[in-house]
């Protein structure tokens, strides 16, 4: 049977997958970003606008599923950001602005319908968080926090809404073929700084890891699982092999052994 799904960040990237996805098998999907005008209109879901920092918006958009009486059933927090940088150069209203979009925003969003999502049969909150949430990674440092933050909020909130019957869950997504690194904040490579080198050959090692990436279909089918999983695990890991692998593995060999292999793997 179809669910009434929502899912934010839907104008590309793994957003827009799904959102063409479930609306193909049957699924009646409100898609959102911050400005549908500046997209094609999708044939099969309605691509709604709603800025996840901004209260107006989110208020707006609450209130015309309230005010329709229509019941969402799953709500799928999709919509974030990348950035990039060396931590000791990225400004601080940058890593504030990330973390309204990648945290807060979805925090507020969730808050916001969970009062309709209460009065659906069985409702579902998937919030997608990544593979760097595991691992404090090089010139990813706040957006590996900002992920992990909402990974761990998500396993909190798991517990709380379990009398409630919301099943909540993550996937944690690798290398996905999407324009992400496009729309990532990146601090500037700064001439004659420490990381100039450093920092300037692992942002190129990064961009060619996503254009090398997987299809984010495989992101789509999974959710469309947990969907009508009974008892969805807390944490789904979707990516290559390899970056699956190496969550487990930090929990398992030393941790300067982790070290060396993500420096490795950054060239740094």
């Amino acid at each position: 049977m179809g669910k009434i799904v929502i899912i934010t960040g839907a104008s590309s990237g793994i957003g827009k997958a799904t959102a063409d996805y479930l609306s193909r098998q049957g699924h009646t999907v409100f898609g959102t970003c911050r400005n549908p005008a500046n997209y094609p209109k999708p044939d099969t879901y309605s691509l709604v606008a709603l800025d996840i920092t901004e209260n107006e918006s989110l208020e707006t958009f609450v209130s015309y599923f309230r005010d329709n009486s229509i019941i969402p059933e799953v709500l799928i927090n999709n919509a974030g950001v990348g950035i990039t940088g060396p931590a000791e150069e990225l400004p601080i209203p940058a890593i504030r602005a990330h973390f309204e979009t990648n945290f807060f925003g979805p925090i507020a969003l969730t808050q916001g319908l969970l009062p309709l999502l209460r009065k659906a049969d069985n409702a579902c909150i998937i919030n997608i968080t990544s593979i760097a949430a595991y691992s404090g990674l090089p010139f990813r440092s706040v957006y590996s926090a900002s992920k992990s933050a909402f990974s761990i909020f998500t396993e909190a909130l798991r517990m709380e809404l379990r009398k409630a019957h919301i099943r909540v869950a993550t996937i944690a997504p690798g290398d996905y073929a999407t324009d992400i690194a496009s729309r990532r904040h990146h601090a500037p490579v700064i001439k004659d700084s420490p990381y100039e080198t450093i920092y300037s050959e692992a942002l190129a090692t990064m961009n060619s890891h996503v254009d090398k990436g997987s299809d984010p279909l495989e992101i789509a089918q999974t959710i469309e699982k947990i969907i009508f999983e009974t008892h969805p695990k807390v944490h789904y890991l979707s990516g290559k092999w390899l970056q699956k692998f190496s969550v487990a593995l930090k929990g398992i060999i030393p941790s300067r052994w982790y070290e060396k292999l993500i420096s490795n793997h950054y060239n740094i």
